[in-house]
C-alpha cells in the first residue's frame, strides 16, 4: 500500500512519524463512554511517486488526487465507534445513491477490525461544515479518499481492543488473536469486542500509532459481497426521502413555467385552487407556484388547475440550432504546430446534444422551516454547500440549519446540487408549515439539470506510420460546478462571473480528468465554454464520455488511414500498460476480428481515468430489420447485441459491486451513443418523463454481457462509479461507424427523431393516474 501524501503535518509526533513504515499510521483514541477512534493522515509519512516521461497533467496529478488531498486535513474528524452489543458504527461523510459505498465501507472496516461485515453499521453523516472539503460525493472518489482514513481508524480501534483484552485476559498483546469480533488468548480464554467497548475507551484524547493489515492477509476485501440494502430495495422497504415520516409534512408539488427557468408573476385563481379537495396551501416562490395537499394526487390536480401568469424564461425562442450556432462562435481555433510538409491530416467535428441527468428517484426533499431554525431531509452529495444555500434562501444563520443526508435513488450528478432541498425550504417558509416536496417526472427533463450541449473538434497529423500531433478543442455550454469541492469557498469561486473564477474551475476539472494515453506526438486538449443560461451539472463522467467518444472515433480513422487493424493500432501506440492489458483482455474475451454479417460490426475503445483503466468491446446490429423493428412506444434503431468490459480499478473492495457499476456504465454508454437526448424547441425541452426520454431500454441492452475485473498488484483502490461510461460510448460509436460505413458526427445518432406525442406545457404535468391498481401484481 502507498501512504497518502501529507498536508500541513503537525509538529507533535515528528519523532514517531520518522519511524513509521509504509503500513504504519498515526491517529487518535477519542474520549468517550465506549471506544471511539479517528485517523489523522496529516501525521503520516508522505509517499514518493514515480514520474512518467512526457506526461499529461492527469498522469501526474488528477481529480482523484485533488479530492483526496482536499479531504486529508479533516480526516481526524471522522470516527468509528464500538458499542457494547459488539457492533461498530460509522457515519460516512458521503452520500449513497446506489453505488454501494455503504457496503464497501463496511467491508473495509470489517477487514481491518476483524469483525463480521454484518456487525458494521454504516450510516450517512448529516451536513458537517467542520469537514470542509471532506463531504463531497463525486468524481468516483469516495472509496479512493476514504480507504486509508477508515482503515487507520479501524486499525487503531483493533489495537485499543487488544490492549484492553491483554489486561482482561492476563496475557500480552503479541500473544492474542482477534477474529469475528472476539479476542482469544493461548490458554483458550476469550473476550468479545462488546465486553471490551467500555474498557477500551479513553477519558482523554491521545495520539496512537497503528499498523495496517497487509493485503496478503485480506479475507473480506476483494471478495464478492451482496449489497447491505439489496433485500430492502427489492422488497420496497428501503427508506428514501419520500418514505420518511416527519410530523405534519404533507405532500407538496410545484406548478412550473412552460419555458425553461421562467418565473411566476401572479396567480389568477388561488382561491379556487385552495377550495379543491385536500389542498391546504398555495404559495408563490421564485421557481413556480407551490401547492400542499393531503395526497400527491391532489397536488397534481391542483397544479393542473392553477392559472398562472408567467414571466419569460432564460432561453425564450431558443432551439437546438440556435444554441449550436452560439457554440460555433465560441470555438477555439485549431492550430497545428510546425510539421513536415508531407504529413497528412485527419480532421473531425462532433456534436453532442443536451441530455437529461434525471435519476430514477425524482428530485425531492422534506423541509420544516421555523422563524429561528430549519431542518431539511434530502439526498445531497454536497450537503455543506446545500446547508449554506438553504440558510441564505430562508434568511437564517448557517448554524441554525440542520441538513440530514438521505440515501438517494440514483444521482447522475444532479444530487450534487441542493435544488429540491432549497426549493422545499423556500416553500416551507412561505407556507409556515413542514412540506414533503416532490418534483413531477415531467419537471425533471424540462426544468432539471442537463448535460450540456457540446462540440468536439479534432485535427491529427501523421507521417511514415507515426502520429505527429493530436489536437482537440472541446466547446461546451457552461457546466455548473457551483457545488465546488463540497464547501462554500470553492462553491463561491465557481459562481463568480466567467473570467473571475467560473471558467477557471471548469478548466481545472477538464485538465485534471482528460488524458489521451497514446504516443501521438504533441497532444493538446483544450476546453472553452459559453452560454450559462441552462441548468447544467456534472452528469456521470463529466466531460469524458463526449471527449473519449470523439477521440476514439478519430483513432479508428487514423488506423484506417495507416492500413492498421483498430486493435493492433491501439496496442502499438498505447503508452499506458494497464490500459493495454485491459484492451488485450476484451479483445480475447470478445473474440475481436471474428467474421460478422454485413450491417453488423464490432467496436473497441479504451479510457484512462480515476487511477484505473477500462476497455470495452461491443457488437452492434445496424441491419434494416433490426433498425426498423417495431416496439410499442419506443425508439428502436441499432441494437448492441454484445458487450465485454475489462476494468482495472486497482485494489477492488467488492468485485460484485464493481461488476454492477460496469453494467450500469455500459448501459449509459449505449444510451449516450444511440438514443438519449433532449430536444430544445422554442425555449423549452420537449421530453417529459421517462416514457419519451429514451435511456437504454430492455430492447436495446445486449443479451451477452461480460465484465472482467483485471488483476492488480496495487494496494490502493481506484474510482469505479463512473469508470465504465466513456469507453462504452466510444466503443458503440466505433462499432456503428464500422457497421454502417459512415462515421457518426452527432450524438446520440437518433437525435432529431421525435416520434412521441409531446406532453403539453400548460398545464405542466399530465393528469394523475386513476388506474394504478390495474398495473400491480
Amino acid at each position: 500500500m502507498t501512504d497518502v501524501p501529507s498536508r500541513g503535518a503537525h509538529t507533535r509526533g515528528r519523532g514517531e512519524r520518522a519511524q513509521l513504515g509504509r503500513r504504519a499510521f498515526l491517529g487518535y483514541v477519542l474520549a468517550g463512554a465506549t471506544l471511539a477512534v479517528g485517523a489523522d493522515l496529516t501525521l503520516s509519512t508522505p509517499a514518493q511517486a514515480a514520474v512518467p516521461s512526457l506526461p499529461q497533467i492527469p498522469e501526474l496529478y488528477d481529480l482523484e488526487d485533488m479530492q483526496t488531498d482536499a479531504a486529508l486535513p479533516t480526516s481526524a474528524l471522522i470516527k468509528i465507534v464500538l458499542h457494547e452489543d459488539g457492533t461498530a458504527s460509522f457515519e460516512l461523510p458521503r452520500m449513497e445513491v446506489g453505488q454501494g459505498i455503504t457496503t464497501s465501507t463496511a467491508m473495509i472496516i470489517a477487514e481491518e477490525l476483524d469483525l463480521p461485515v454484518d456487525k458494521v453499521r454504516v450510516t450517512l453523516a448529516p451536513a458537517r461544515p467542520e469537514l470542509l472539503l471532506n463531504q463531497l460525493t463525486g468524481g468516483s472518489n469516495t472509496t479512493v479518499s476514504m480507504f486509508t482514513p477508515v482503515r487507520v481508524a479501524a486499525a487503531i480501534a483493533r489495537k485499543a481492543l487488544l490492549e484492553a483484552a491483554a489486561i482482561e485476559l492476563g496475557s500480552v498483546v503479541d500473544l492474542l488473536t482477534s477474529k469475528a469480533g472476539v479476542i482469544s488468548a493461548p490458554d483458550g480464554s476469550s473476550v468479545s469486542y462488546g465486553d471490551l467497548a467500555v474498557k477500551a475507551a479513553s477519558s482523554t484524547v491521545k495520539v496512537v500509532a497503528a499498523e495496517l493489515k497487509p493485503t496478503s492477509e485480506f479475507s473480506v476485501i476483494g471478495k464478492p459481497h451482496g449489497r447491505d440494502d439489496a433485500r430492502l430495495a427489492v422488497t420496497g422497504q428501503k427508506k428514501y426521502a419520500m418514505d420518511l415520516q416527519v410530523p405534519d409534512a404533507l405532500p407538496t408539488m410545484v406548478c412550473r413555467p412552460p419555458t425553461l427557468n421562467g418565473s411566476p408573476k401572479s396567480v389568477r385563481n388561488e382561491a379556487a385552487v385552495l377550495s379543491m379537495p385536500g389542498v391546504t396551501d398555495v404559495a408563490v416562490v421564485d421557481t413556480g407556484v407551490a401547492v400542499r395537499a393531503k395526497t400527491f394526487g391532489q397536488c397534481i390536480d391542483a397544479v393542473r388547475a392553477l392559472d398562472v401568469e408567467w414571466a419569460a424564461g432564460s432561453v425564450e425562442g431558443e432551439s437546438d440550432e440556435t444554441i449550436l450556432a452560439r457554440l460555433r462562435k465560441a470555438e477555439l481555433p485549431l492550430a497545428v504546430p510546425d510539421i513536415p510538409l508531407l504529413a497528412k491530416t485527419v480532421e473531425a467535428d462532433f456534436t453532442f446534444m443536451f441530455r437529461s441527468s434525471a435519476a430514477l428517484e425524482p428530485n425531492c426533499a422534506i423541509a420544516d422551516v421555523r422563524s429561528d431554525k430549519a431542518t431539511v431531509w434530502a439526498g445531497l452529495k454536497s450537503p455543506i454547500v446545500a446547508q449554506g444555500d438553504i440558510a441564505k434562501a430562508v434568511g437564517l444563520p448557517m448554524g441554525a440549519v440542520k441538513v440530514h443526508v438521505v440515501t438517494g435513488g440514483g444521482s447522475f450528478g444532479h444530487k450534487l446540487f441542493g435544488d429540491a432541498a432549497i426549493e422545499a425550504a423556500k416553500v416551507s417558509k412561505a407556507m409556515g408549515k413542514p412540506v414533503k416536496l416532490m418534483w413531477h417526472r415531467a419537471d425533471e427533463p424540462r426544468q432539471g439539470r442537463v448535460h450540456p450541449m457540446a462540440t468536439s473538434r479534432i485535427r491529427a497529423t501523421y507521417l511514415a506510420g507515426q502520429v505527429l500531433t493530436f489536437e482537440q478543442r472541446h466547446t461546451s455550454v457552461v457546466t455548473d460546478f457551483s457545488h465546488g469541492l463540497g464547501e462554500m469557498i470553492t462553491a463561491t469561486a465557481d459562481r463568480l462571473p466567467t473570467g473571475l473564477g467560473g471558467l477557471a474551475f471548469s478548466e481545472t476539472i477538464f485538465r485534471l480528468t482528460q488524458e489521451l494515453p497514446y504516443n501521438f506526438g504533441v497532444v493538446t486538449q483544450l476546453l472553452s465554454e459559453t452560454d450559462a443560461r441552462f441548468n447544467t451539472g456534472s452528469m456521470r463522467n463529466i466531460y469524458s464520455p463526449d471527449v473519449a467518444c470523439a477521440n476514439e472515433l478519430v483513432v479508428d480513422q487514423l488506423a484506417k488511414k495507416l492500413g492498421k487493424d483498430p486493435l493492433a493500432f491501439r496496442l502499438a501506440f498505447l503508452k499506458n500498460e494497464r490500459v493495454k492489458a485491459a484492451l488485450k483482455k476484451v479483445a480475447e474475451v470478445g473474440d475481436w476480428g471474428r467474421s460478422m454479417p454485413a450491417g453488423t460490426a464490432q467496436g473497441i475503445a479504451i479510457h484512462s481515468e480515476y487511477k484505473g483503466a477500462t476497455a470495452v468491446l461491443v457488437e452492434i446490429d445496424c441491419r434494416p430489420e433490426t433498425v426498423n423493428r417495431k416496439v410499442p412506444n419506443a425508439v428502436t434503431g441499432p441494437r448492441v447485441t454484445k458487450a465485454v468490459i475489462a476494468v482495472d480499478a486497482g485494489l477492488v473492495i467488492n468485485p460484485k459491486g464493481l461488476e454492477a457499476q460496469m453494467m450500469g456504465g455500459v448501459s449509459d454508454g449505449i444510451a449516450l451513443a444511440l438514443t438519449s437526448s433532449l430536444h430544445l424547441r422554442d425555449g423549452h425541452f420537449l421530453e417529459a418523463s421517462w416514457d419519451n426520454y429514451f435511456y437504454t431500454r430492455q430492447w436495446n441492452v445486449p443479451t451477452d454481457f461480460q465484465c472482467v475485473v483485471m488483476p492488480s498488484d496495487s494496494g490502493q483502490p481506484g474510482g469505479a462509479g463512473e469508470a465504465g461510461v466513456a469507453a462504452s460510448v466510444a466503443a458503440v460509436a466505433c462499432a456503428y461507424a464500422r457497421a454502417t460505413g459512415t462515421v457518426p458526427t452527432r450524438f446520440p445518432v437518433n437525435h432529431g427523431t421525435v416520434d412521441f406525442e409531446v406532453k403539453p406545457f400548460v398545464p405542466p404535468v399530465p393528469a394523475s393516474p386513476t388506474d394504478g391498481l390495474s398495473h400491480t401484481f
